[in-house]
């Protein structure tokens, strides 16, 4: 399986584990809600769908309901599929939600990783952003050194898309700090009571964003910050 293709299934199993769909409403749902996906079509949308079906993580059900009447059989036309998430499929996705591995942090699994953290845990939603963030502070060094190697012979437009690309991606850092500093937080306040006393920690929540976030921050799917 491909980088792209592992992407596509997990957003897929993510989405429908939401709620049931069509292969019009996920593919809706990639392109608005999930940046990353602006690209794909039904030809790769769909054979994906199959796979999932065929490994059992996901089964196929005939549209049923008012929401589906314009989809009965018209001039030869078959009826939309319903795919729904199996219980294999369910445990599946958990256990993708749990991987930690350097995959999550490059630019277009982090973006889909991201769009399910409210399905996360909080201890994997950390490990994901720090790796993140070391990730992208090696890319900024990288960028910073070629920029000092490179930048007596570059014009100045060259130069200038050199910096937006090094703002871009120091940008995307300083959102990072603040995520984690706001998880971090949030582990701190369900760690103990108002009587220091130990409680559970419910680290399924959601809860560790910014309060207050910089309407500008970066789209983690930006290809800017690339």
């Amino acid at each position: 399986m491909s980088r792209r293709s592992g992407i596509l299934e997990f957003a897929v199993l993510g989405l429908l584990r939401e709620s049931p769909m069509h292969g019009y409403e996920l593919r809706k749902r990639l392109n608005t809600s999930l940046g990353v996906f602006r690209a794909f079509s039904y030809g790769t949308l769909y054979p994906c769908l199959k796979t999932l079906v065929a490994n059992g993580w996901l089964i196929e059900e005939p549209g049923t309901g008012p929401a589906d009447a314009p989809a009965a059989p018209l001039a030869g036309r078959r009826a939309k599929i319903v795919y729904r998430l199996t219980a294999e499929g369910k445990e599946h996705f958990e256990d993708l939600l749990s991987q930690t591995g350097p995959d999550a942090y490059e630019d277009e699994h982090f973006a889909a990783r991201f769009a399910f953290f409210g399905q996360t845990s909080r201890d994997v939603r950390m490990r994901v952003l720090e790796g993140r963030r070391s990730r992208l502070e090696e890319r900024l060094e990288k960028m910073r050194l070629s920029f000092a190697r490179t930048r007596e012979r570059l014009d100045d437009y060259t130069l200038e898309l050199q910096r937006h690309g090094m703002e871009s991606v120091e940008r995307e850092v300083r959102w990072l700090n603040e995520l984690i500093e706001s998880e971090r937080a949030g582990r701190d306040q369900r760690s103990s009571g108002p009587d220091g006393a130990a409680q559970q920690d419910t680290s399924g929540e959601t809860g560790g964003l910014p309060r207050h976030r910089d309407s500008t921050r970066p789209d983690p799917s930006d290809d800017t910050a690339t």
